[in-house]
């Protein structure tokens, strides 16, 4: 991670500080005057103000190389390293759909091999869950087939619905080598509703939401494809 340059931030904070000084040389006429107490708060508020934009400017690029090392991490479980020899992370297109509130930008990762893209991965949301929307990754290779996917947050009950963790159970692992192709719109479900995947025992309302999603991010990947393997 490249070293953060505090100096010019010092720089202004000392050029701050001497003007406050100047401000409090004489003391006894200054608490005289109506703007004592003004001064007094606006010093406190300058300092504060400083300190929080010193942390904040020396901790942004350590949470990024944090949030950077997490997606890769889920990114080495849903693309296989012998598919890519390229770092994912540094490897994006950025694809723009219009959506109910405006639009909605999607973060690609592309996987390379030789320089020729291999597959693809990004996270999506699946709607639907008992306790509210479901974060997924997937990655898929350039023909559309799931090569994986795993769950990124949610907010589903422990011991029912957060089976769907990989560290819980293995059901997340029955959408590899999935595709449009090989399981048509009618099969896309839990078998409670007639499909192919299993539901949980007293939580089928979690698995329908991933179902539904993982089959979402297919259709994504298929009104994309052109581009993203360009």
């Amino acid at each position: 991670m490249s070293s953060v340059n505090l100096e010019p931030l010092r720089d202004f904070a000392a050029t701050q500080w001497e003007k406050l000084v100047r401000q409090f040389d004489d003391l006894d006429a200054l608490r005289q005057r109506l703007d004592y107490q003004t001064y007094i708060l606006a010093a406190a508020g300058l300092v504060s103000s400083l300190l929080l934009g010193l942390a904040d400017f020396a901790t942004q690029g350590a949470i990024e190389a944090r949030r950077n090392e997490d997606i890769q991490v889920t990114l080495e479980q849903v693309v296989p390293n012998n598919l890519h020899d390229n770092v994912l992370v540094n490897d994006v297109k950025t694809i723009t759909e219009p959506a109910k509130s405006g639009t909605l930008t999607t973060p690609v990762y592309i996987a390379r091999q030789n320089g020729a893209v291999t597959g693809v991965a990004f996270k999506f949301i699946a709607n639907g869950g008992y306790s509210g929307p479901i974060v997924l990754m997937i990655g898929l290779d350039k023909e559309g087939t799931v090569l994986g996917v795993r769950v990124v947050a949610h907010a589903e009950t422990p011991g029912l619905g957060d089976k769907i963790e990989r560290n819980k159970s293995d059901w997340i692992e029955s959408f590899n080598t999935r595709s449009l192709d090989n399981t048509p719109a009618e099969r896309f479900k839990v078998k409670k509703d007639g499909g192919d995947f299993d539901q949980f025992a007293g939580a089928t309302i979690t698995p329908r939401a991933v179902v539904h999603g993982v089959e979402s991010g297919l259709q994504f990947f298929q009104r994309h494809r052109d581009e993203l393997l360009q």
